[in-house]
């Protein structure tokens, strides 16, 4: 039996006639998953950073979104070879690497995805998800078109790296996270800040001058509506727990007398 496995999320952006819209999978429920993954969005990000997702419940999304037309990113909770393995061997075809900030960070990446002797990666392909078992015939080597990596720029540092970091051969894109960007700024919590938006903005450039791909965090609409504007190739607009949450305060608000006291702002 010979299997195929479906393309990687630098074709599908290479193939794109239009911005790709996606949203975060935080929850670490498959069903939840499987819901965002029909909505009609061009892909998800199931996140191992900031969620409660280990590497069972990253195998049990990836088999539930696998049956829709949506293609799943993963970003893994750090740059290591020892947990970028284990994802891939998932059968995770796309890395998000967070807090990258220098060129040495992103061929650090870049070695953590492939076989030797271009890179780290250990050879388990026989015993994992990612080749099927062996069942996708010359997966040892041809694995580099089956696996894509975007890394994240979201510190000042990682601004002003951002050329050299584009420019390393195997990363494929470069996704901004205003959050951490603001907090690397001095203005936590402020991601539309003006200072914080001129730093995404610069880093578009670069990275679009050194012929990558570009994405940026945006769940304010305007602020994604602008990004967009100036060139976004993909973004993410939304959070599972994000909109659970917002949704369930609009039904407590509509419904459940409250006091002054009981306002919050929502991110």
């Amino acid at each position: 039996m010979s299997l195929r496995l479906s393309p990687t999320f630098r074709a599908t952006l290479a193939e794109a006639s239009r911005p790709l819209a996606g949203m975060w999978v935080c929850s670490g429920s498959p069903l939840v998953a499987e819901i965002c993954a029909g909505s009609g969005l061009d892909w998800v990000l199931i996140d191992m950073e900031h969620s409660p997702n280990g590497l069972e419940s990253v195998l049990a999304q990836l088999q539930a979104v696998g049956a829709y037309p949506v293609t799943p990113v993963v970003r893994v909770p750090i740059g290591d070879v020892v947990t970028i393995k284990q994802v891939l061997d998932l059968g995770a075809q796309n890395l998000l690497v967070p807090m990258v900030s220098s060129k040495t960070d992103a061929e650090a990446a870049v070695a953590a995805v492939r076989y030797p002797p271009r890179g780290t990666r250990g050879v388990g392909s026989a015993l994992a998800r990612s080749a099927r078992w062996n069942r996708v015939d010359g997966y040892l080597a041809d694995a580099d078109a089956h696996v894509s990596l975007f890394v994240q720029i979201e510190t000042a540092a990682g601004v002003e790296a951002a050329a050299g970091i584009a420019a390393v051969d195997g990363v494929d894109g470069v996704f901004v996270g205003p959050s951490d960007l603001a907090a690397s700024m001095g203005v936590l919590g402020q991601q539309t800040h003006p200072d914080v938006v001129a730093a995404a903005l610069r880093t578009f450039d670069a990275v679009h001058g050194a012929g990558k791909k570009v994405g940026v965090n945006a769940f304010d609409p305007a602020a994604a509506d602008a990004y967009l504007e100036a060139g976004a190739d993909f973004i993410l607009v939304g959070a599972d727990v994000a909109l659970l949450a917002r949704g369930s305060e609009a039904l407590a608000a509509r419904w459940v007398a409250a006091s002054d006291d009981d306002k919050r702002s929502s991110y």
